[in-house]
């Protein structure tokens, strides 16, 4: 059941299944609608959009993507433990906040905005704050602040790979994360991936490369290798199809993770992968797929490298495997 439907200029109190939710509405009186569910412990959000140059594809929900969308409405079901929400305890309350937001793009002419959605809980009396771990079969690494994780995973990303040889063909999911701790969110890019016989990289290991010139995925351009659609953007999600790489032996993947400013992509700072008839477009935003142009040539910043720019992201080297990949008849 939705809890409200905001259409007024005022501050919108109401109680659904024993939640309190809480929604400021002021800037949407003219041109959308907001239902919000609160559920036990998940967050449900409708968002309908009369104008109809709006891009529902660009709201997010804290560092989550709509979970389905179309010209009118972007729909969000997600976990209070997922999309960066914030807990705040207040004597017997719990109080989950986010941020809903619209990420205009350059050529938009809608402005960018952001509306706050809070939910209130009353408090267990066995609760206690914890900070939710990935599974040890993944492989953790710490910079800062920020916590980066790469693993393979099965064929719906739900769950760690359960085997790790692959026939020739067949696709191998690998899904990176950054978990943001106090961080505003971040767009967690590949700018680097290369596929190795040698847990470590040198100068003789024989290598192949996967992604390069700045987050293009070559093998997209000769394969069906792709990346996944994002469920939130601290995620990236990559199916890859296997390719004749040092068959039967150990294989390693090296990459360059980068996380960094949503609103800072550039032609150095994408996700980008080859479509069989549309040619090279962006992971993010299809508009703005000029970003990928420069996949077949050579990918550099327009703007001057600065210290200062340093502060919008930070990069993380890491390592998949071991997996073989094997000869369909073998």
């Amino acid at each position: 059941m939705h809890c409200v439907s905001s259409k007024h200029a005022v501050m919108m109190v109401s109680f659904c299944q024993g939640a309190l939710l809480l929604s400021l509405a002021a800037a949407m009186a003219v041109y959308a609608d907001m239902k919000v569910d609160c559920g036990p412990d998940f967050v449900t959000l409708m968002w309908t959009e009369s104008r109809p140059q709006a891009d529902t594809s660009l709201l997010r929900l804290g560092s989550c993507f709509p979970t389905s969308f179309s010209a009118g409405e972007a729909y969000f079901y997600v976990d209070l433990t997922d999309c960066n929400f914030r807990i705040l305890v207040t004597g017997d309350v719990l109080l989950y906040s986010n941020d809903l937001t619209y990420v205009a793009s350059d050529d938009s002419y809608n402005l960018a905005f952001t509306h706050p959605v809070v939910c209130a809980y009353e408090r267990p009396k066995d609760w206690y704050s914890s900070q939710q771990i990935y599974d040890p079969v993944f492989k953790t690494y710490g910079l800062g602040d920020l916590q980066f994780t790469i693993g393979l995973m099965n064929d719906d990303f739900s769950g760690p790979a359960e085997f790790t040889s692959y026939p020739l063909g067949s696709i191998i999911p690998i899904m990176a994360s950054v978990v943001q701790k106090t961080h505003q969110p971040l767009l967690l890019l590949l700018e680097e991936c290369v596929a190795a016989t040698t847990p470590e990289l040198h100068p003789e290991s024989t290598m192949y490369p996967i992604i390069s010139n700045k987050g293009c995925l070559l093998e997209s351009v000769s394969s069906q290798s792709k990346f996944e659609p994002r469920q939130k953007s601290s995620e990236i999600r990559l199916s890859l199809q296997t390719f004749t790489f040092a068959m039967r032996e150990e294989v390693f993947i090296h990459c360059k993770l980068l996380a960094w400013d949503p609103n800072g992509l550039d032609s150095t700072k994408k996700a980008c992968h080859f479509v069989k008839g549309h040619g090279w477009e962006l992971l993010d935003n299809l508009a703005q797929s000029n970003l990928c142009d420069c996949c077949e040539s050579k990918c550099k910043s327009r703007r001057q490298r600065s210290v200062a720019s340093e502060k919008h992201g930070m990069v993380q080297k890491a390592v998949i495997g071991p997996f073989t990949i094997t000869d369909v008849n073998s």
